[in-house]
């Protein structure tokens, strides 16, 4: 029974609460909107006060379902903002229009104002029971027939406490079906059903999965790129050098010890390229020492400065941590090979709900675009396939920053 009441109370409590917060928002939102249809043929000013008016609309769906996921423990998906991918001018419009394509936006929109309907009404009732509550308080220190008949005519002074005791009683009975109302409108809207959480996971899955294909793909074609530039040419020398060494051992065995000499040297580069190629995909450090310790031995070998920030307390799981590695590394690679950056910030940090932040911003010349199959594509799918997301923003004239947003455990 306790379990019941208490929810239903606490509905009760929210819808008179509501309704203040109901008048507010319908006023903003009403200038807002007043605003920007006025303005609007005024140059496009009017999407200004439009827009900002979307956005107050994605926030009060956003609080709508953190409201009823804290007052009934309803298990309401999270509902994080949609930002733009793009790098230029257009991406404050196009975050902004990503708003307005969000479904869920506008059914939390749609359950505040039904919510705030029922606030009125709640309100209404609230007034009623302290109107009959005077009555009582009234009747108990005037009971004087003369003073009721003044106020109800001819009703006497029981009648009229009778009246206020079945007020009050039908006004409770009215605000407990109002929080029942609450609730299970509150659950049919905002809370998805099994088959559609069934579905959604899925969708998730397979996207992951699809992104870890595409990362694993452009990961590979990286790393046969590599050796084929690089180690590969380099064995092919030394073998070449081993054989005219040893036609020249007989004959020529100074000459051939040079070539020798020359073939050690080269086996020496090919095997720090192959140390440095193993170390880009999985660091042992990575796995010895944490995060922390094998972000700071790659800033210390970066050609480019680097401002190494890492606040995280404890370990995540190892597909999180070589995820958050690759994306730093491949970004600190492009700001010395592209972006032509004098100086790289990169900062880690903890988030509320077990999640790991990190940024990396150069002060270099910016352009950066995400191109499928190309480096900035990789890091993407790589973040993706850990459920994690990404953001870059890269104007022409920089500065150029990624940022990313992971599951400690994933």
């Amino acid at each position: 029974m306790k379990s019941t009441v208490k929810p239903i109370a606490g509905a009760v409590a929210h819808l008179w609460a509501l309704f203040f917060v109901g008048v507010a928002a319908t006023a903003i939102m009403a200038a807002l909107t007043a605003a920007g249809a006025g303005l609007l043929v005024v140059l496009g000013i009017g999407l200004i006060p439009l827009a900002l008016a979307l956005l107050f609309l994605a926030g009060i769906a956003r609080m709508e379902e953190a409201r009823v996921a804290g007052l009934f423990g309803f298990d309401v998906p999270p509902h994080p903002y949609a930002r733009s991918p793009r790098t230029d001018w257009l991406r404050v419009p196009h975050t902004v229009w990503l708003q307005a394509k969000d479904s869920r936006n506008w059914i939390g929109a749609l359950h505040f104002t039904i919510m705030f309907v029922l606030a009125s009404v709640a309100i209404g009732l609230l007034g009623t029971i302290f109107s009959a509550l005077t009555v009582l308080i009234g009747s108990a220190r005037f009971p004087q027939r003369e003073f009721w008949i003044l106020i109800f005519g001819p009703m006497s002074g029981a009648g009229a406490t009778i009246a206020a005791v079945i007020a009050i009683l039908v006004a409770l009975a009215l605000l407990a079906a109002l929080g029942v109302a609450h609730r299970e409108i509150s659950r049919s809207m905002l809370v998805p059903s099994r088959e559609a959480q069934l579905v959604a996971q899925a969708n998730v899955a397979s996207h992951r999965r699809n992104e870890a294909i595409n990362a694993a793909e452009i990961e590979r074609t990286r790393i046969e790129r590599d050796l084929h530039d690089g180690v590969q040419p380099r064995l092919v020398s030394v073998g070449m050098t081993l054989g005219m060494a040893k036609n020249k051992m007989a004959t020529d065995p100074e000459a051939a010890a040079a070539l020798i000499e020359e073939a050690h040297l080269s086996t020496k580069a090919a095997i720090t390229e192959l140390r440095q190629l193993a170390r880009g995909i999985h660091p042992a450090v990575l796995d010895d020492r944490g995060l922390d310790a094998a972000l700071s031995a790659l800033a210390a070998r970066s050609h480019v400065p680097v401002l190494l920030d890492v606040q995280v307390s404890g370990r995540c799981s190892k597909p999180t941590e070589a995820a958050l590695y690759f994306v730093i590394a491949e970004a600190l690679t492009n700001a010395a090979k592209h972006s032509h950056a004098r100086q790289v910030r990169v900062t880690v940090r903890e988030r509320d709900g077990g999640r790991v932040w990190a940024r990396v911003e150069d002060d270099g010349t910016g352009g950066a675009v995400r191109t499928p199959g190309g480096g900035i594509d990789g890091i993407a799918g790589r973040i993706a396939a850990v459920g994690g997301s990404f953001s870059l923003t890269s104007p022409v004239g920089g500065p150029t920053t990624v940022e990313v947003s992971v599951p400690c455990a994933s």
